[in-house]
């Protein structure tokens, strides 16, 4: 059995981080840990053009490393999550984080996009890692509307990650190839290993941790699954993470080759879209001292969905600047979405928070995983398949949190 203290009491006490959450420190330490998505996939997308001459390969080939390094992420938290549980949470991400940088030097030395594929689902199984073991802290350490806070606080952090990530890897790009953008992920991978060796303190005590090996995780996903509320706040997350990597990984495409935009320009428009993310995750914690996590969600999944059809209509209309200021809307929105749908997701499962944390996880990668091949599918020369690709995963997400993630009666 696992013995675990109750969520709710520890978490007024230690709603601000000062006594246990360790403050400002953890908190960038924790949101450096999530970045690593972010910088993973955000990194060398001003490289994709100039990758498919250096490397023989189609639009579609390419796009293919970042499905395989989201594929990645998603075994890497599923594998992680439980063995978390088990071991606690120092250990499994710093094995993590000194994996990702080897891995990283892998990729810089790729010869095909199909060996780069292969080598980006290793790197992003290893940062994978780190992302499910940051959340599984922060459920240790907060439940309910608190956790909602913390988890906005993180976007602060975690959104630098997109808005530098682009430009630098344009200025990286300047100096080298774009295999010395993945030597500079290396480099970033040991800074964060040595900042999990010296910061991160063990948030699962031994008399908490999970003692049933296999058969105790299998029961606890079963469990998971069979929580209609926790599936459905799941989905959500998973949808309408789909449609951020629909964005993703086709505005490098979409903004320089069809609307003729520069790579600085472009690395301006990526830093805009993720600061209206980080500016809505601020907004959040804020509104959150009034209106409750599932109301906020909801709002804004509402908001996400028309301006999703905002961006399908200026790629009808052929409008740069229509697509450009939906698409702000469109992620911006997300800056709600993603603390609330992670913390009413959690908030019932403390008792085993790195399984519950690396099935949603493991769904998110894996259902934006599939937004990729589908958008590169749908042809080149054109911002309809990225559209369209986004309007359908914001409806499927207002979809799941309206039916799925009904509160039970």
């Amino acid at each position: 059995m696992t013995r675990t203290a109750p969520p709710t009491t520890p978490a007024r006490q230690q709603e601000d981080g000062a006594t246990v959450g360790g403050g400002v420190p953890l908190l960038v330490l924790l949101g450096s840990l999530t970045a690593v998505g972010p910088l993973s996939l955000d990194m060398y997308l001003p490289a994709f053009p100039a990758m498919t001459g250096n490397l023989d390969a189609t639009q579609a080939q390419v796009q293919l490393s970042l499905t395989t390094c989201l594929i990645g992420l998603a075994l890497g938290q599923l594998v992680t999550g439980p063995l978390s549980d088990r071991w606690g949470r120092r250990r499994p991400v710093l094995v993590g984080m000194i994996a990702y940088a080897l891995l990283a030097l892998v990729c810089a030395a790729a010869p095909t996009a199909p060996a780069l594929a292969a080598a980006r689902f290793a790197q992003g199984f290893a940062g994978g890692m780190g992302v499910v073991v940051a959340r599984a802290v922060v459920r240790d350490l907060f439940a309910g509307r608190a956790a909602a806070k913390y988890f906005s606080r993180l976007t602060l952090v975690f959104g630098v990650a997109p808005i530098a990530a682009p430009g630098v890897g344009s200025l990286v790009l300047q100096v080298g190839s774009w295999r010395a953008v993945f030597v500079t992920l290396a480099v970033i991978g040991l800074l964060l290993a040595a900042a999990v060796a010296w910061r991160l303190p063990e948030t699962l005590p031994a008399e908490r941790r999970s003692t049933g090996g296999l058969t105790e995780t299998a029961r606890t996903m079963r469990t998971l699954f069979a929580d209609r509320v926790y599936l459905g706040y799941t989905l959500t997350q998973g949808f309408a993470f789909a449609g951020l990597f629909a964005y993703i990984s086709g505005s490098s495409f979409v903004l320089q080759d069809v609307f003729g935009v520069s790579g600085t320009t472009f690395s301006l428009i990526f830093g805009l879209n993720a600061l209206a993310l980080v500016a809505t995750g601020q907004a959040n914690a804020r509104l959150l001292d009034r209106h409750a996590p599932r109301r906020l969600l909801v709002g804004t999944l509402v908001v996400g969905a028309v301006a999703a059809l905002g961006v399908l209509g200026g790629a009808l209309a052929g409008s740069l600047v229509a697509v450009t200021l939906t698409l702000v809307v469109f992620v911006g929105s997300l800056g709600m979405v993603m603390p609330n749908s992670t913390a009413l997701a959690l908030d019932t499962h403390g008792r085993h928070a790195g399984t519950a944390a690396a099935l949603m996880g493991g769904v998110q990668s894996v259902v934006g995983a599939l937004a990729a091949p589908v958008v590169g599918l749908g042809g080149e020369g054109s911002a309809l398949p990225m559209a369209a690709v986004m309007v359908g995963a914001a409806a499927l997400s207002l979809l799941a949190v309206l039916t799925l993630a009904r509160a039970p009666r």
